[in-house]
């Protein structure tokens, strides 16, 4: 089989030169492809001059026909209204579980062109050094919508990708959106990206799964057919773990704890599930550089190994398929934290990512200023 890398060679950023140096290897995610082509080395990119840029494989969007269908939910989350306050102002997204009922998170958060338009995407990579993004629909994906809804608008959002990537010419890939409310129907979809679409390297899921979390048995085809055509899966959190807690903090401390904590104990579920014995081909891109999961790591296995109803469960450590499972990306903002991943797994499961469009700078998203969290 074909492979291939994704290769950060240099990043504009301060901070990830700074990291780079320091580890002194290059970040990649190297994975055998059956079927689909490998991606252009940004030397092949003719004209833009992007031999030394990154690959953001953490970078999002909501796809125009998605914004459609959240501008006509209002009042029922996930929804996207005009500002109450100022009507020439951006729109506004209430996308989290409980943030219409807070009065600190209600009002919502600005959402302007760069979430859905391809040319601001590429504006911004082309601000930042990125030569290559494989591009994701933001949370809530499809969670919300009824099943048959969800199944044809996951047809139609691949296929956006698909157009999106001819149209960039080759600088935006895909993870592809799966309605796995029906796990038969997304095996389909799996199925038929694999054979027709070339611009799709994985999918994105969500926490969910079919309404009973990653290791409901339900997904074992799921997983199945996303391990034998090589699909790594992009982990990204939606829900949020401990919100009781989260209350008066704007959406801060969801963000920032409950994202997280919500990741650590999805993918720990799914370990001593012991799915990965059963697939032990299948690959995760794990958001955020893994939740907790790194500075767990040792206290997950003693625990484990302690407990005799887990202990002979898996046929290895749960933080052995840490290693070989499972990819992280650099969306943790500081060199300590980064080094932590390094340190666990190796600097080579650690691949670059940023969020965009999420956490502009304070000039805002269309302004010419440095983005704090690329860096």
């Amino acid at each position: 089989p074909q492979s291939f890398s994704f290769m950060l060679v240099r990043s504009s950023a301060r901070a990830a030169q700074a990291a780079l140096s320091r580890s002194s290897a290059t970040l990649r995610l190297s994975r055998s492809l059956s079927t689909a082509p490998s991606f252009p080395s940004p030397n092949s990119i003719e004209g833009r001059g992007y031999a030394h840029g990154a690959i953001d494989v953490h970078t999002h969007c909501y796809l125009p026909r998605y914004m459609e269908v959240l501008r006509n939910r209002h009042p029922n989350v996930p929804y996207v209204v005009p500002d109450p306050r100022d009507a020439a102002a951006d729109e506004r997204y209430v996308i989290l579980p409980g943030e219409d009922d807070d009065p600190t998170s209600a009002i919502g958060r600005p959402i302007g062109e760069e979430y859905f338009s391809v040319e601001e995407k590429l504006r911004y990579m082309d601000r930042h050094g990125i030569a290559i993004s494989v591009m994701s629909l933001a949370n809530p994906w499809l969670d919300f919508l009824p099943k048959h809804d969800a199944v044809a608008m996951s047809t139609l959002l691949n296929d956006d990708l698909q157009e999106i990537n001819e149209a960039s010419k080759g600088r935006i890939y895909g993870f592809a959106t799966l309605a796995t409310q029906d796990p038969a129907a997304a095996c389909l979809e799996i199925e038929r990206l694999a054979s027709t679409n070339p611009s799709i390297k994985g999918v994105i899921l969500g926490t969910s799964g079919a309404g009973k979390g990653l290791d409901d048995p339900e997904l074992e085809p799921v997983y199945e057919s996303l391990a034998k055509h090589n699909f790594p899966v992009f982990l990204h959190p939606h829900y949020g773990l401990g919100n009781e807690h989260y209350n008066n903090t704007g959406h801060s401390l969801f963000l920032a704890l409950g994202f997280p904590f919500e990741t650590t104990m999805a993918i720990s579920r799914l370990i001593l599930s012991g799915a990965f014995d059963r697939h032990p081909n299948l690959k995760f891109l794990l958001a955020h550089a893994g939740g907790t999961l790194p500075f767990l790591a040792g206290r997950l296995d003693s625990c484990v190994q302690g407990d005799h109803e887990m202990c002979d469960k898996l046929e290895k450590n749960p933080s052995d398929y840490m290693k070989s499972n499972f990819y992280y990306d650099s969306v943790i903002y500081t060199t300590p934290a980064l080094k932590s991943v390094c340190d666990l797994v190796g600097s080579d499961k650690l691949m670059y990512g940023t969020d965009n469009p999420f956490f502009p700078p304070k000039e805002g998203a269309r302004s010419d200023a440095e983005w704090p969290s690329t860096a």
